[in-house]
C-alpha cells in the first residue's frame, strides 16, 4: 500500500523530495504558504560547489549533489537549467590571499578540481573582464562549479511529481500538526483543510523551525537576508561564477547579470508592515562595483532587487533525514539547497519511505542539537 506523505515547502528541497517520493510510489501532497519557488528558491545566487565546505561530510555531500545535477540535467531533455561553467575567485589584501591559499590547498587535498591562473589565462576564460581589476597570479578557478536556474529546475521537478499523482497545494499555510503516540498523524491547513500522512517532511527553508515547533521539535536556526541585483540584458561575455573582491556575479539568461555581495546584505530594511526595501546608495555601490569588472556593462540598469530570506541551521550545516523521537517527521533544511537538494531530497525522500541512509545522513541529523 502506498504511503501518503505530506511535503511542507515547495522551493528546491520540497520540490525534490516530492519527485524523488513520487518516483518511488508514494501519494505525495506538498503544501507551500504561497508559490513555488516564491520564497528563497526565487532570491538566491543559486551557486553550485563544494567549495572550502567543512567538516569532510558536508563536502562529500556537497559533490555528489554536483554530481547529481549534472545526472538531472543530461538525463532530460531541455534540463539547461544547469550551468557547470566553473567559478573564478581572487583576493585582494595579504589575509585575504593566505585564506584562498588555504581554501584551495583543502579541496586539492579532497581530490576537489581547482586550479591556478594568472591574469592571461583568467583573461582567455572571461575576456570583457577589465585586466587592471585581476592580480598577475593567484586567480583560483574551480572548473566543476557553477549555478542552476531554480525556478526551472522546480518547475521540472514538480511536474515530474504530479505527473505521478503528487497534489500541489499553494497559498495555504501550515497551522498545526495533528501528533500522537510519538507520530504526526495529520497536517492541518490555514484553509480548514486536514491533510492524514504516514509521513511529513519539513522543507519549509526559513519557516523550518515554525513547522519543528509545530510537532514539539525545537530547531535552531539562525537565518540572515541576501540582497541580488538583476540588471538589464547587457552586450558583455560573462560566461562564468566570478568572485571578485568587491562583487560577485554570474549570468542570469537573457544576457542579463545578477550580482551580490555581503556587504549589500545588511542595507536590506523592514517596515513596520513587513515591506522590505533596499537603500539605493547600497545598490549602486555594487552595480559601480560590477561595472568596474566589466566596463561593457556601464550602461547596464538594475532592472530588479530581490531580498530572499536564507535558511540557515544553527550550527551553519544542513539538517537531514528523520527526526529520533518523532521517526516519521523529516528534516531536508540547509542554506546551500540549491547545491544539496537534488541529490540530499533524494535521500530524505527514500528515508521517509524506509530505506536506510543512515551513514550517510547521521553527520547531519537533527539530534546534534
Amino acid at each position: 500500500m502506498a504511503l501518503y506523505v505530506v511535503v511542507v515547502g515547495a522551493g528546491v528541497y520540497g520540490a525534490a523530495v516530492s519527485a524523488s517520493l513520487a518516483r518511488r510510489g508514494a501519494r505525495v501532497v506538498v503544501v507551500d504558504a504561497g508559490a513555488p519557488a516564491g520564497g528563497t528558491s526565487g532570491a538566491t545566487f543559486s551557486w553550485t560547489n563544494s567549495c572550502g565546505k567543512q567538516p569532510r561530510p558536508y563536502h562529500d555531500l556537497s559533490v555528489a549533489s554536483m554530481r547529481a545535477h549534472q545526472r538531472l540535467a543530461a538525463e532530460t531533455p531541455h534540463g539547461d537549467w544547469y550551468h557547470e561553467c566553473g567559478n573564478l575567485e581572487w583576493a585582494d589584501g595579504d589575509a585575504e590571499r593566505e585564506e584562498l591559499r588555504k581554501k584551495v590547498d583543502g579541496v586539492l587535498e579532497y581530490g576537489y578540481q581547482a586550479r591556478w591562473l594568472d591574469r592571461a589565462e583568467a583573461l582567455r576564460l572571461e575576456p570583457d573582464i577589465d585586466p587592471a581589476e585581476l592580480p598577475a597570479d593567484e586567480i583560483a578557478f574551480f572548473p566543476r562549479e557553477g549555478w542552476i536556474e531554480p525556478t526551472r529546475l522546480i518547475a521540472h521537478l514538480l511536474s515530474s511529481a504530479s505527473s505521478r499523482g503528487a497534489e500541489l497545494v499553494r497559498d495555504d499555510a501550515v497551522t498545526g500538526l495533528d501528533v500522537s503516540g510519538g507520530t504526526v498523524r495529520a497536517v492541518r491547513l490555514a484553509s480548514g483543510r486536514r491533510l492524514s500522512a504516514d509521513a511529513v517532511v519539513n522543507c519549509a527553508g526559513p519557516q523550518a523551525a515554525r513547522i519543528a515547533e509545530l510537532a514539539g521539535l525545537a530547531l535552531p536556526m539562525r537565518n540572515t537576508r541576501g540582497v541580488l541585483l538583476y540588471t538589464s540584458p547587457v552586450a558583455v561575455s560573462v560566461s562564468r561564477v566570478v568572485h571578485a573582491p568587491r562583487v560577485h556575479l554570474r549570468p542570469d539568461g537573457a544576457g542579463r547579470l545578477l550580482l551580490h555581495t555581503p556587504e549589500i546584505d545588511g542595507a536590506a530594511r523592514v517596515s513596520a508592515t513587513g515591506e522590505i526595501s533596499v537603500e539605493d546608495s547600497a545598490v549602486e555601490k555594487v552595480l559601480a562595483a560590477g561595472r568596474a569588472l566589466y566596463p561593457g556593462i556601464r550602461a547596464a540598469t538594475v532592472e530588479s532587487v530581490r531580498v530572499g530570506e536564507r535558511p540557515i541551521p544553527g550550527d551553519g550545516l544542513p539538517v537531514l533525514g528523520r527526526a529520533a523521537g518523532l521517526p516519521n517527521f523529516h528534516f531536508a533544511v540547509s542554506h546551500s539547497g540549491a547545491t544539496l537538494s537534488v541529490h540530499a531530497g533524494d535521500l530524505v525522500a527514500a528515508e521517509a519511505l524506509g530505506e536506510d541512509h543512515g551513514d550517510t545522513l547521521a553527520p547531519f541529523r537533527f539530534e546534534r542539537f
